[in-house]
């Protein structure tokens, strides 16, 4: 899949112009493809657009001017945007209160760990983003927010509108199982096919 580039990024003034609308636009994808895992935990299945729409955010509040700084920022996020056959997700723990913090982040250390795809027979475990995992990734404690790559094997993804997919975390003290939707399968699939 083609990266994003200085090019994809628009200068502050022309970003403005059409925030709103980008905005929008992300919102309603997030929606889509956010899966609920029970009461703490949920997944944003991300693409292009979603990247697209965090640099230029980065931009703004930072008010990059120089291709430099927006290319570093490129650079993270352009890891972020699944290759063909590739599904990438940010993991939330999402917990609001300072006790809730306190009590579950360390019950739930390794839950980044926890998270496959099941599509039949076929178990895709969820892979912590190398670049991430060494700054979010502790043995005691879990941090609120992890990046997950799932690898899908060609005939599981030439298949994968028409098959049960399940997103599964299994930890010793969380369990969750949702069956993802056929709208959210096609927009993943979408992505592929996106050059």
């Amino acid at each position: 899949m083609r990266t994003l580039t200085t090019d994809d990024i628009l200068d502050l003034r022309a970003y403005e112009k059409v925030r709103s609308q980008l905005r929008q636009e992300v919102i309603d994808l997030k929606r889509l493809r956010r899966v609920a895992l029970g009461p703490m935990i949920s997944v944003v299945f991300e693409n292009k657009l979603t990247m697209r729409f965090q640099v230029q955010e980065m931009a703004r509040a930072e008010r990059m001017m120089r291709d430099e700084d927006i290319q570093a920022e490129l650079d993270v996020y352009n890891e972020l945007i699944p290759n063909k056959n590739e599904l990438v997700a940010t993991l939330f723990v999402e917990l609001t209160t300072k006790t809730e913090l306190e009590e579950w982040l360390p019950k739930l250390a390794g839950v980044e760990r926890s998270l496959q795809l099941v599509v039949d027979t076929v178990v895709i475990p969820g892979k912590l983003e190398a670049s991430h995992e060494e700054q979010l990734t502790r043995s005691d404690v879990t941090a609120s927010v992890h990046y997950l790559r799932f690898a899908i094997p060609d005939q599981v993804a030439n298949a994968l509108l028409e098959r049960e997919v399940h997103l599964i975390v299994h930890h010793s003290s969380y369990e969750a199982d949702v069956v993802l939707g056929d709208e959210l399968k096609r927009s993943l699939v979408n992505d592929w096919q996106i050059s």
